[in-house]
């Protein structure tokens, strides 16, 4: 690659970065409006645009579905052929256009205006016909385009999608839609798994394979049930089967680099007391951010008693895809 292709690479980057930060200043009252529209829609937001506009429509109408806003594409071409009886007069309809002047677009506006439908458009020209015909305009019009004819829409898709995402995610706050939500709608895959699964299903949850140690039980035997559950830790209990401590590998460790009498130990005198825990029910992904917090590789999963009913380790979290970024 020559010299000339990385600088022209930067400077598409460059173009393209420049209109998106310019969007900021048009977040004004006017996006404040479209939102009230949408949030106060009964039915659903349509979106229609053409060529690319209509690739960019798309791309919204994906992101609004997985959001909490119901969304669908609409081809402008196919609404005039009988399409347009998806639109009803509570549903929201956004008009994508660079020109404000697309005619397949400019020919449905009429028909939208008698369904008494509110139109939002987000339009590169403000003072164009679609404009003039909408309820409210969102000026997504740009310096310039990354093409050097200044023809190919590529600083321009970049806004408008932009714009789509400010509204998609101005709306999932408003009505406050939750890490839940976006789970049910994301069953499958990394991000299913990540938000769905709970921490149990990756823990001993059987009774007897839950390694477990009383307070009184000596140090070699509290080495052998850490040993023979392969967990690398153990977790001690009171009389009643109360999570008292926990005794990990770190802990012997550090045990022996302090005193080599230890036969005569118990299990109370060198466990951790009151770990860290997590609740039966609680997800997956909250024990691992537990375990990255306070860099521990076992956590104990107890029930609201506080009697310990399975414990999960570090590896099997990570192992499972639940590592790298957390969704929030």
């Amino acid at each position: 690659m020559s010299v000339d292709d990385i600088e022209k690479g930067k400077e598409v980057i460059r173009i393209e970065a420049e209109a998106v930060a310019a969007l900021e200043k048009k977040i004004n009252g006017t996006f404040k409006r479209a939102v009230e529209i949408m949030v106060n829609c009964k039915g659903r937001v349509i979106i229609t645009g053409m060529g690319k506009s209509g690739l960019i429509a798309r791309k919204i109408v994906a992101t609004m579905n997985s959001t909490g806003t119901p969304a669908v594409y609409l081809h402008p071409s196919d609404a005039v052929h009988g399409d347009l009886g998806m639109v009803r007069n509570d549903d929201v309809v956004i008009c994508i256009s660079k020109s404000g002047g697309t005619q397949e677009i400019c020919q449905l506006l009429p028909m939208l205006k008698r369904i008494n439908v509110p139109i939002i458009s987000l339009v590169g020209n403000t003072h164009s016909q679609l404009a003039s015909q909408s309820d409210v305009v969102l000026d997504t019009s740009v310096k310039e385009e990354a093409c050097p004819y200044d023809l190919a829409p590529t600083a321009s898709t970049t806004a408008t999608l932009a714009m789509g995402d400010a509204l998609a995610v101005t709306l999932l706050e408003k009505k406050n839609f939750t890490a839940d939500d976006f789970a049910k709608f994301h069953p499958g895959g990394n991000i299913g798994r990540r938000l769905l699964s709970k921490v149990e299903e990756f823990s001993l949850l059987d009774e007897k394979q839950i390694p477990k140690v009383s307070a009184s039980t000596s140090l070699k035997d509290s080495i052998l049930e850490m040993t023979s559950k392969r967990l690398g830790a153990t977790c001690v209990v009171d009389g009643t089967g109360k999570l008292l401590g926990i005794i990990t590998d770190g802990d012997l460790r550090r045990l022996l680099q302090k005193t080599s009498d230890v036969i005569a130990l118990t299990a109370e005198e060198i466990m951790t007391r009151n770990p860290k825990t997590i609740i039966k029910g609680s997800l997956a992904v909250e024990g691992l951010r537990m375990m990255e917090t306070y860099n521990i590789t076992q956590l104990v999963i107890v029930d609201k008693g506080n009697f310990p009913v399975g414990m999960v380790h570090l590896h099997d979290l990570v192992k499972a895809g639940l590592g790298g970024e957390t969704v929030g």
